[in-house]
C-alpha cells in the first residue's frame, strides 16, 4: 500500500541521469511528481514514460519536474532516455532503498510497483496513485490533481 496523502515524502540522495546525484530535499524546492515503475524498455513503463512526454508541456508550464525512479541503473536509464528522447530525469535506485520507503515494492517478488506521487514543495505527499497496469491513468490523475491545486 502505497505511502498516505497528507504523509511527509521521504528524503533521499540517488544518482541521476543528470550525470549528479540528486538530493530530494535540498534540490528539489517546488511541487514535483515522483513516478515509480518496475524497469526499462518493458512495454508498460515505455507506455507511461512516453505519456509524460505526450504531456510534458501540462507539467513544464506548471514548473512541475517529472523524476522516474527504478532500479535500473544509470547506463540503462541513459539509454531508455535517448531512445524514447525523454525530457525529464531518471533516477537510480538500484539497491532499492528509496522504493522501500516509498512503499513502492511487492515485498515477496521484491518488484517495483508502480505508484505515482504529487509532492508539494514542503515534501508533503498531495496526491497518490498505485496501479500496475492503468499505464496512462497515473499521468491523467496528476493531471486532475495539480489543476485542483492551481484552482
Amino acid at each position: 500500500m502505497a505511502l498516505k496523502i497528507g504523509s511527509k515524502a521521504p528524503d533521499f540522495i540517488l544518482p541521476g541521469t543528470s550525470g549528479k546525484d540528486l538530493n530530494f530535499y535540498e534540490d528539489i524546492k517546488q511541487s514535483c511528481i515522483l513516478y515509480f515503475y518496475p524497469k526499462d524498455f518493458t512495454p508498460g513503463c515505455t507506455v507511461e514514460a512516453c505519456g509524460f512526454i505526450d504531456d510534458f508541456e501540462f507539467f513544464e508550464e506548471l514548473n512541475i519536474p517529472v523524476l522516474g525512479i527504478s532500479r535500473d541503473s544509470i547506463s540503462t536509464h541513459q539509454k531508455f532516455i535517448e531512445q524514447h528522447r525523454l525530457p525529464f530525469e531518471l533516477l537510480s535506485d538500484v539497491d532499492g532503498k528509496v522504493i522501500n520507503d516509498y512503499k513502492a515494492v511487492f515485498p515477496v517478488i521484491n518488484m517495483t510497483k508502480r505508484i505515482t506521487y504529487l509532492v508539494d514543495a514542503d515534501k508533503t505527499i498531495i496526491d497518490v496513485f498505485e496501479n500496475l497496469l492503468m499505464f496512462k491513468g497515473h499521468i491523467s490523475r496528476m493531471k486532475r490533481a495539480l489543476k485542483k491545486e492551481v484552482k
